[in-house]
């Protein structure tokens, strides 16, 4: 049942750059509709890295996110590059964003962000033992202040709001529980 038997009738890109990809395919349906524009955004996918430092402090950013217009607090994150293994990007994120090295870096998990309009997949990391490892090296468009919680602040920023990027949420849960740490309701 991967497809549920649809039908791609016909596809074309109606945006192809380095930083976006839109697809328009034309969908036959089961029954037999027919439906002429559904639009998918396809990608190479990205890296979110739950660091922790030896003294267990989450390592975050603190950023201006132009399509949220907002500054949010989040996980280190970062699209994979042509050519890249989401392992090296996420040690590369790590190192750019941050400053930061880690003694170890383990794929979690992968999952599906968008299923409806996009095939973007994120592979979760969990870098262990985090520690300043040099200066940050910042894209044109990032201006990102490290912050550090402990375990029990970043479960109150989860639950006060303060973090509300859904992808980052749950990712954050996800190495919470992994880490047999989450206690109590969320």
């Amino acid at each position: 049942m991967d497809d549920a038997g649809w039908r791609v009738a016909a596809s074309s890109y109606v945006l192809d750059s380095p930083y976006l990809r839109i697809r328009r395919d034309r969908i036959v349906l089961p029954d037999g509709t027919v439906i002429e524009d559904y639009y998918v955004r396809e990608s190479r996918g990205y890296v979110i890295v739950f660091a922790l430092t030896e003294d267990r402090r989450v390592v975050l950013v603190r950023q201006y996110k132009h399509g949220a217009a907002k500054v949010l607090l989040e996980l280190i994150a970062g699209a994979i590059d042509e050519g890249e293994q989401p392992l090296q990007t996420a040690i590369r994120e790590l190192a750019e964003e941050t400053g930061y090295g880690a003694r170890s870096m383990e794929h979690l998990r992968s999952f599906v962000t968008d299923p409806t309009n996009a095939d973007t997949i994120a592979h979760l990391f969990f870098a262990k033992d985090a520690y300043p490892n040099g200066e940050q090296q910042l894209d044109v468009t990032e201006d990102i202040a490290v912050e550090l919680a402990t375990l029990d602040e970043l479960r109150e920023k989860l639950r006060s709001g303060e973090i509300d990027s859904m992808p980052h949420v749950g990712a954050m849960y996800f190495v919470l529980d992994h880490l047999g740490s989450l206690t109590g309701p969320p």
